[in-house]
C-alpha cells in the first residue's frame, strides 16, 4: 500500500493494472478480488446526487471549505466487464493510491442480445461492489464519485440495478454520459500527452463501448514541449464520439475463444464501418499525413499488447504505463496472437483466463484504428477513467496542485 501516483510529471509506481476492458494483465488476487501488490452525481444527467452512505454524505459537501486533514478521496468505474475502485490521498505533486480493487464481473455479458443485465452478471457484480462498499467505509473516504459506463446506459433495467445496489449496499452510482466518460478519461491522463504534438487521438475501448478523443494542439495558449493538466488537455479537445462496440460485445458477436484470420478480419472490417462517421466529420486522415501526431491508447488492450511486447514474465505496471510502443510492434502483437489458440493466449502472463476470450476482440478494434488513421508511434496508459475522477475531485477541493496551478513547468 501507499504507492504513488504523481499525474503530474508522469510517475506512477505499483497500482494494479486497470482494465476497463479485456486486459490489462493479470495479476494475483486474494478471494476478495484485492491486488496481491496492493501497493458523485447524476444517472444521465448533471444534478449531483447525495454520497454513498448516510454517514458520509454529510462530507460530501465540499463546497463549505470543510476539508479535512489528509483526506481520502474514491473513484469507483463499473464497468461492462470489471468493478474498479481506487482510492487515494492529495500530496504536493499529485495523488498517493492507498488502496485498490479490480474484479472481472462482466456486467454487461449479453446484454446486446438481451437488453438486459442477467441475473448472474447483477449477482457477480453486487459481490464485488459488496467489497468496494467495505473499502470505502474502513478507510472512512471524504469524498467519492462512482460510476457506471455502458453496460448499465444501454440496458433497460439498468437503472433498476443502481436503485437495487443504492437500496442493499448505500452505494449511490450513477451512469457516466458518453460525453463525460471521454472528459475524465483525457483528464486522467493528460500528463502522458506529448505536447510536441500537433495532434493526439486518445482512445480507450472498453467492455461495452469504445470512447475517441481527438485533441488539437495547436489550441495550447501557453507554449509546447511540456506536461499538460488536466484542464488543459480537456481545453484541446476537438471532437469526440463513443462507438457502440467494446470486447465484450464484439466477442459475444463473432466468437472470442476460436478465432481465425477471416473471423479476425471481419471484426475489424465491422469495426472501421463504425470509424467511418467520425473520419469523414473530422478528415482525420488528411491532418495526420502532413502534421505530428501520436496515438495515446487508455485500455487495458493496448496495456496487454505493451505487456506482451516488452517480454513481461508478468504484467508490471511500472513498465507499461507511459511507455511508447511503435504501430508496427503493436500490430507484430495483434497477428502473433492470432495465429496463437485459445489455450496459448491463456498461457500469455499478461492475459490469463478471465480475458483470453476477449483480447482479440480489442485487438481487432485497435486494428481497425490503425488502419483507419496510421500513425507510427502509440503511448501506453495504464491510467484514465479513475485517475480522472479523483483529480476533479481534488481539484474541485483546492488540494490538487496541478502544474498549472502551482505555476512549475516540466521541459521536456
Amino acid at each position: 500500500m501507499g504507492e504513488f501516483r504523481d499525474l503530474s510529471d508522469n510517475h506512477s509506481v505499483g497500482e494494479p493494472p486497470s482494465s476497463d476492458g479485456e486486459a490489462g494483465g493479470a495479476e494475483s488476487r486474494d478471494r476478495n478480488g484485492n491486488a496481491s501488490r496492493e501497493v458523485r452525481g447524476p444517472r444521465n444527467g448533471d444534478a449531483k446526487r447525495p454520497a454513498m452512505t448516510a454517514d458520509q454524505a454529510k462530507t460530501n459537501n465540499t463546497r463549505n471549505g470543510d476539508v479535512p486533514e489528509n483526506p481520502i478521496y474514491g473513484a469507483l468505474d463499473l464497468g461492462t466487464n470489471n468493478c474498479r475502485l481506487l482510492l487515494a490521498r492529495p500530496t504536493r505533486r499529485g495523488f498517493r493510491v492507498i488502496d485498490a480493487f479490480s474484479r472481472v464481473i462482466r456486467l454487461g455479458e449479453g446484454v446486446a442480445q438481451s437488453g438486459r443485465l442477467s441475473d448472474a452478471a447483477m449477482r457477480r457484480t453486487t459481490d464485488a461492489l459488496r467489497v468496494c462498499a467495505g473499502k470505502l467505509e474502513r478507510n472512512d473516504v471524504h469524498r467519492a464519485r462512482l460510476v457506471a459506463t455502458e453496460a448499465c446506459r444501454i440496458a433497460e433495467n439498468g437503472e433498476e440495478f443502481l436503485d437495487r445496489v443504492q437500496n442493499r449496499l448505500e452505494l449511490d452510482i450513477e451512469i457516466l454520459s458518453t460525453e463525460l466518460e471521454a472528459k475524465l478519461a483525457v483528464s486522467g491522463c493528460a500528463s502522458l500527452i506529448d505536447s510536441r504534438c500537433d495532434y493526439v487521438l486518445v482512445f480507450d475501448i472498453g467492455g461495452g463501448s469504445s470512447e475517441l478523443i481527438w485533441l488539437d494542439l495547436n489550441k495550447l495558449t501557453n507554449g509546447r514541449g511540456r506536461t499538460l493538466d488536466r484542464l488543459e488537455a480537456q481545453s484541446c479537445m476537438t471532437s469526440w464520439t463513443s462507438l457502440p462496440v467494446g470486447v465484450v460485445t464484439l466477442a459475444e458477436h463473432f466468437g472470442g475463444k476460436f478465432v481465425t484470420e477471416g473471423l479476425f478480419e471481419a471484426m475489424v472490417d465491422h469495426v472501421l464501418e463504425l470509424l467511418v462517421p467520425f473520419e469523414k466529420e473530422n478528415r482525420m486522415r488528411e491532418h495526420m499525413t502532413s502534421r505530428s501526431t501520436h496515438f495515446l491508447g487508455t485500455s487495458g488492450t493496448v496495456t496487454t499488447v505493451a505487456g506482451i511486447q516488452l517480454g513481461l514474465p508478468r504484467y508490471d505496471r511500472n513498465r507499461v504505463d507511459g511507455c511508447w510502443l511503435s504501430v508496427a510492434d503493436a500490430q507484430a502483437v495483434t497477428y502473433k496472437l492470432v495465429g496463437q489458440s485459445y489455450e496459448e493466449r491463456i498461457a500469455q502472463p499478461c492475459i490469463g483466463r478471465d480475458r483470453a476470450d476477449l483480447v482479440l476482440a480489442g485487438c481487432a478494434i485497435l486494428e481497425a484504428l490503425i488502419r483507419m488513421w496510421p500513425c507510427d508511434r502509440m503511448r501506453v496508459a495504464d491510467r484514465g477513467l479513475r485517475e480522472g475522477i479523483l483529480a476533479t475531485l481534488m481539484l474541485e477541493d483546492g488540494v490538487y496542485r496541478s502544474r498549472r496551478r502551482s505555476g512549475r513547468r516540466r521541459q521536456r
